[in-house]
Formats: structure tokens, C-alpha cells, sequence
């Protein structure tokens, strides 16, 4: 297993500490489960790097990565839910729309397309992490406020890039791929 791999399964391994950091009553477990999202997120961007630099891209990779980020991001969205932090609507919004997303490519990869990520899903994820990150520190009302700003842009644009992959994509339903 070659290093952009081993991150991967090191950023699936994280997130049953991350959930138990966040649901457990640890002292201090959501700055602690703050760290290891921040870490985690790191490794997500650090593998594709090293994958895409020194051509290690595997189908296991291919596979595995789009999983582990799910796996992260839709653990920290319910547990930030359970902690009332985020309303279980927009939970219900961002999650659909990985499944809606992971769906077509699942389509487009039995028909022997690749369908990349694109501009809208690159920029929703930074928001994304950016918003549980923010949603996971308290530094006062400045920082609160803020935190719902980059939730509500974070929804908007989960909507924006899920329309935008429906219509870029839609010849998968169709048939006509």
C-alpha cells in the first residue's frame, strides 16, 4: 500500500475518535475532536497531493478517498446535529447530496466515465470543513456569527454544486453516456 493509501486509511481510522471525542463526556473533546478533524483534513488534501505528484493514483485510492472524506464529513455533520449545533435539515441537505453525487458516479464508473470533481464541489468542501471546524470552537460572538455565515454559504453552495453536477451530468440518467 503506497503512502497516499496509508493516509486514507489513516483518515477512516480517525473518525471513530473523532465521534467519540465529540459524543463522549471527555474534557475539552470537541477541541480535541476539533484537532483531529483539522488532521484528518489535512491528510485528505496532503494524499491527493502525493497521489496526482508522483503518479501513485491507484483504484483503490479512487475508491477509498471519496469514502474516508464522507466518512468524515457526515460523522462530524451528525454529531454537530446531536449537539445542536447544526439543525437536522441542513444534516439532511448536506448528506443527501453526497449520496445524490456518490449515486451518479457510481452510474458513470459502470459505464466507464470518471466524473471529476468539479469547481462548485471543491469550493462547498472548503466551506464544509471550514463551517465544522468553526461550529466546533467557541471564541465568542464574533466567532459564533461568523460560524453561521460559513454554514449558511456551506448550504448554498452544497445546493449550487449538487445542481450544477445534475446538470453537467444528467446524459447518465438519460442513457446517453
Amino acid at each position: 500500500m503506497n503512502l497516499p493509501n496509508k493516509l486514507t486509511m489513516a483518515r477512516v481510522c480517525m473518525v471513530p475518535v473523532f465521534v467519540v471525542l465529540m459524543l463522549a463526556d471527555i474534557p475539552f473533546g470537541n477541541n480535541l475532536a476539533g484537532l483531529i478533524f483539522i488532521l484528518a483534513s489535512a491528510t485528505d488534501a496532503l494524499d491527493g497531493h502525493i497521489a496526482r505528484k508522483n503518479h501513485l493514483i491507484t483504484d483503490f485510492g479512487k475508491f477509498m478517498d471519496p469514502i474516508a472524506d464522507k466518512l468524515l464529513v457526515c460523522s462530524a455533520l451528525i454529531c454537530l446535529m446531536v449537539q445542536e449545533k447544526l439543525t437536522a435539515w441542513m444534516v439532511i441537505i448536506f448528506i443527501c447530496r453526497e449520496f445524490i453525487i456518490s449515486g451518479f458516479r457510481l452510474l458513470a464508473s459502470e459505464k466507464g466515465t470518471v466524473i471529476s470533481v468539479s469547481y462548485w464541489g471543491k469550493v462547498k468542501t472548503v466551506f464544509q470543513m471550514a463551517m465544522i471546524i468553526m461550529l466546533l470552537y467557541n471564541f465568542g460572538n464574533a466567532w459564533i456569527f461568523a460560524a453561521k455565515l460559513v454554514t449558511w454559504i456551506a448550504l448554498v453552495l452544497t445546493v449550487i454544486s449538487l445542481v450544477d453536477y445534475l446538470n453537467k451530468n444528467w446524459c447518465i440518467l438519460d442513457g446517453k453516456l
